[in-house]
């Protein structure tokens, strides 16, 4: 369903409209009988690239999903069933794309309450609590959706598309909460709830991808499982880790806390990767670009800074979770601290060094014998290289340790006025060298 980067790179067909196979279609779903009057018109179905990258245009467009942007209150009317794959055995339909339930997901800084709003039910309807009965918005959607899922058997509920997509791999991506609670149970009951897709992605990773973190609590609540991978080796720690989702890293540390499998959060992926390192490798991606802009505008240095603190947060929320800034990569034998130093990211190394253990990994070395001193005392010319030579010393960093090739820190200072500078302040400690 995802690539490595988040988005879909092959194109296949998605679950028909129906649960039965056809022998000429070679196991593709299609229509089992004409649909009802009010299901003569159904629209072409999206597939799960195409929504997760209509995912990423503005919230305010109109065409979004071709679903209503403001939140509506819940009518008793028939529910139109656009682009809603037919059970073959019920005369009611599953609803992958019912405008009438879907709640819009909303930007990251805004109020996630408005899925408990409570709302009054007019006692109107067979199926309508009685008179003066409340429950939430989220609760009558469920009540909703069950109903229309009551046929479905555990081979109905476990069918996939050319990409491997089940149901509840749709009603995820397309941001179905209630959808995806009532398939989500289902499965659980069958054992059939970490299915995964052509790329290696359950549902739980589908949510993760694209910050969908009630839906997250949800599906861990019925008992997906945490420590899994993709074909890319990454546990959803790490996609939330690189995508700079903190909100389902939030959601996921809740939800487990104190109960359910402990998270593994020191997964190495087939880069020898931990989720934490993925984290500040993202953020020093955006200290990065920012440091390359040329007379930016407003709105990019807020744009910026808005992912800065973003992956900040990641890195906050999986140090809470119990993950060490000290482990080091698989490959090149690199700590977090190492790679902050990189980039001589003053805010990771701040956060880094304030740690009770900081002392005990300011000197660590790589697999090439170099310490984070070494690495940001040989960078050209960083604007923020002079201030992180002189954190890392005052906390403890040895400026008389050599690498390997038996080279000091101040050896390998470039020249320039800036590599003066540093080289003055690695020679304070240690004037005769």
């Amino acid at each position: 369903m995802l690539d490595h980067g988040g988005i879909n790179l092959m194109a296949g067909q998605v679950l028909s409209a129906s649960f039965k196979f056809s022998p000429n279609t070679e196991g593709c779903m299609i229509f089992d009988a004409k649909p009802q009057a009010p299901l003569q018109h159904l629209h072409r179905k999206t597939t799960v690239k195409e929504l997760l990258i209509m995912r990423r245009q503005k919230w305010n467009s109109e065409q979004k999903w071709n679903l209503e942007p403001k939140l509506k209150s819940p009518k008793y009317e028939p529910i139109a069933a656009d682009m809603s794959p037919q059970m073959a055995t019920s005369p009611t339909s599953l609803h992958l794309n019912s405008t009438a339930c879907f709640i819009p997901n909303l930007p990251e800084n805004a109020v996630m309450g408005l899925q408990e709003m409570p709302v009054q039910l007019p006692a109107q309807e067979h199926d309508v609590p009685a008179s003066g009965v409340k429950m939430t918005l989220f609760h009558w959607q469920i009540q909703q959706e069950a109903k229309k899922a009551e046929g479905l058997s555990p081979e109905q509920l476990c069918m996939q598309d050319s990409d491997g997509d089940t149901f509840l791999h749709i009603a995820v991506a397309q941001g179905r909460r209630a959808l995806s609670y009532v398939l989500a149970a289902k499965m659980a009951r069958y054992g059939s709830l970490d299915v995964k897709e052509h790329n290696g992605q359950t549902a739980l990773q589908i949510a993760v991808a694209t910050n969908q973190h009630l839906i997250i609590s949800d599906l861990l609540s019925h008992g997906a499982q945490i420590n899994i991978r993709d074909l890319w080796g990454r546990s959803p720690l790490h996609v939330c880790a690189e995508k700079g989702h903190y909100l389902s890293l939030q959601s996921i540390c809740k939800t487990l806390a104190g109960r359910g499998p402990s998270i593994d959060v020191e997964m190495f992926n087939y880069d020898g990767l931990t989720p934490l390192h993925a984290a500040v490798l993202s953020h020093n991606a955006v200290v990065k670009e920012v440091r390359h802009l040329e007379n930016p505008c407003p709105f990019m240095i807020s744009e910026l800074a808005h992912r800065r603190r973003r992956f900040v947060e990641c890195v906050r929320t999986l140090m809470h979770m119990g993950a060490s800034y000290g482990t080091k990569d698989l490959k090149s034998g690199r700590t977090c601290l190492h790679m902050a130093a990189e980039e001589a990211n003053i805010e990771l190394l701040h956060l880094f060094l304030e740690q009770p253990m900081s002392l005990a990994v300011v000197n660590v070395k790589t697999f090439s014998g170099n310490t984070a001193l070494h690495i940001v005392s040989s960078l050209q010319n960083y604007r923020n290289q002079v201030e992180a030579v002189k954190l890392l010393m005052r906390k403890g960093a040895d400026s008389g340790m050599r690498n390997f090739e038996n080279e000091l820190p101040c050896q390998l200072v470039p020249e320039g006025s800036v590599g003066e500078k540093v080289r003055q302040i690695l020679k304070g400690k240690y004037g005769q060298v």
